[in-house]
């Protein structure tokens, strides 16, 4: 299991966000022992800094009985209630306020966290404190996949749009508890392999992006290498997308993250590399147009969870290396490790 604290890390850069070091010590010093206390406590600061900024606002419908007419006069209700001989009209008219779909979520979630038994007293307590901080027109949005969805449409700013990863990730593992009416459980987003197999690759790509200067970062598709008799028969072949290419002038980079328990596996009584992992790397470096003076290599990356490898290969002509990362070693060694990988 990767250490929480080391979660904040990887849940930053896998979001394109630097770490902020004032929450990087508020982060390490905590005692943390689940994921959603940490979610939790990263959601709190959030939301704390926009509540001091002052919550975001937008136009939203409002509908009312007027005396004086604003915005679109609604007939059909305005007929059926007999107001125009009192001299009123229900009227459809935009008001700005801090009522937004993204607002209504944040209540939503905070809503959410104030009951669940998944987090201390004293933790409950701060969501419902901070909770209690929002204007009384912001009204709670269903905690719900639609609705987060529905928000990630909008064009957010950055410090709301990693709070809505902050609440994206919060909701994948909710559950309702049973016999519990209106409380909720939450699962260990560690143990989803799908998901922290997007988290790690995000990572790894985005850490790069940020944190070195000589190659440019990017994910690439990589056209085969092929002909045809008939042009149309291409069109079969299926997309090669690498998940981090770095390149320079003189190297690139083909490097292929795993989220798998283990880098290798057991057959015939041998520990052997895991093969279609193997010959997606080989088919992206053969199908790799040659760049004069340009050394192209490839990279398997695991976290390392049972053993340490480091293995080294020539394959087709070109360097390829399987290594792990170690995600259970203070932060600073994991930053290394990495910057050392394209040395």
């Amino acid at each position: 299991m990767i250490p929480i604290q080391n979660l904040y890390y990887l849940l930053c850069y896998a979001w394109n966000r630097v770490p902020d070091r004032s929450e990087w010590q508020s982060v390490d010093s905590a005692p943390f022992h689940r994921p959603l206390e940490l979610l939790t406590h990263l959601l709190l600061s959030g939301t704390r800094r926009l509540l001091v900024k002052g919550l975001s606002q937008g136009y939203q419908e409002q509908e009312a009985e007027l005396t004086e007419l604003r915005g679109r006069v609604l007939l059909a209700p305005t007929l059926a209630r007999d107001l125009l001989r009192q001299g009123r009209a229900v009227c459809a008219y935009d008001e700005l306020g801090p009522n937004t779909a993204f607002n209504q979520l944040l209540a939503g979630a905070l809503d959410v966290l104030g009951r669940t038994r998944h987090l201390s007293s004293a933790q409950r307590q701060e969501v419902r404190r901070v909770r209690g901080r929002f204007p009384s027109s912001v009204v709670s949005a269903p905690f719900s996949r639609n609705q987060l969805r529905a928000v990630r449409r909008l064009r957010l700013p950055a410090a709301e749009s990693f709070l809505l990863n902050v609440c994206e990730l919060i909701q994948r593992g909710a559950l309702p508890e049973p016999d519990a009416a209106g409380r909720t459980r939450f699962q260990d987003f560690r143990n989803d392999e799908r998901l922290m197999a997007n988290v790690f690759e995000a990572f790894v790509r985005n850490f790069y992006r940020l944190e070195q200067r000589r190659y440019r970062v990017l994910s690439e598709t990589i056209t085969w290498q092929a002909t045809a008799e008939r042009s149309e028969d291409l069109d079969f072949l299926p997309n090669m997308l690498t998940d981090t290419t770095l390149e320079s002038s003189d190297r690139k980079i083909i490097l292929d993250t795993k989220y798998y328990a283990a880098a290798l596996r057991p057959r015939y009584d041998r520990q052997r590399l895991i093969s279609p992992h193997l010959y997606q790397l080989y088919a992206y470096l053969q199908n790799q147009p040659h760049r004069p003076g340009q050394q192209l290599e490839g990279v398997l990356l695991y976290p390392a969870t049972t053993r340490a490898v480091d293995l080294r290969y020539t394959l087709g002509g070109h360097p390829v290396r399987v290594v792990t990362l170690d995600l259970n070693q203070p932060w600073e060694g994991i930053a290394r490790d990495l910057l050392e990988l394209v040395h």
